[in-house]
């Protein structure tokens, strides 16, 4: 991705699409929900994503201010590069028992859901709650008859998950991966087809 020049300093969120929740039978068992974000979540949201940056960070000699200066860079153009290339996304925080631990931007395409983010804050990692969620996804996706992909770093700890949830490497794309989770064939419903 490339950075914009001038970093928007406005925390813009499309409005709520009317589109319906993701399944959470699974993770709604760990005391999990999902809302949609609101500028409210900005802070917590800046704190996550900074969450999933901070082995990056450990090797930089910057200072906390520089640091922090860079995160909500960062943030900034990656939330707005998201509101702008997935128009008809859910935004949503992921709470569990009442509190933000989390959140997945869904966007669900013709014949694909894409994953563009999923992201939980470290204490609230390796739980289970990240295998509930996701296999909320595959379950309301093979319901629709339809894939799930995600991009995922390739240093990310995550492809382990994926990869035993049945993600496979569709793409290289350099630092990341392009992963999909295809219908098993025995799921497939060649009626829609």
């Amino acid at each position: 991705m490339t950075l914009p020049e001038a970093p928007p300093t406005s925390f813009e969120i499309r409005p709520p699409s009317g589109a319906e929740a993701p399944l959470a039978r699974r993770a709604a068992t760990l005391g999990a929900r999902y809302r949609w974000i609101t500028p409210k979540d900005q802070a917590f949201l800046v704190a996550l994503y900074r969450s999933t940056r901070e082995v990056e960070l450990d090797r930089t000699p910057w200072q906390e201010t520089e640091k922090q200066a860079f995160i909500t860079m960062q943030f900034m153009a990656q939330h707005a590069h998201y509101q702008a290339h997935y128009p008809d996304a859910l935004w949503l925080v992921i709470e569990q028992h009442n509190k933000a631990v989390g959140r997945l931007y869904l966007e669900r395409w013709e014949r694909e859901h894409r994953i563009i983010d999923i992201a939980l804050l470290p204490q609230t990692r390796g739980k289970g709650l990240g295998s509930a969620i996701l296999g909320d996804l595959l379950e309301e996706a093979t319901r629709a008859q339809k894939s799930v992909s995600i991009h995922v770093e390739k240093a990310n700890p995550a492809q382990t998950l994926y990869r035993r949830l049945g993600f496979i490497t569709k793409e290289d794309k350099g630092v990341y991966d392009l992963m999909r989770w295809d219908l098993p064939a025995d799921q497939v419903n060649t009626a829609s087809y």
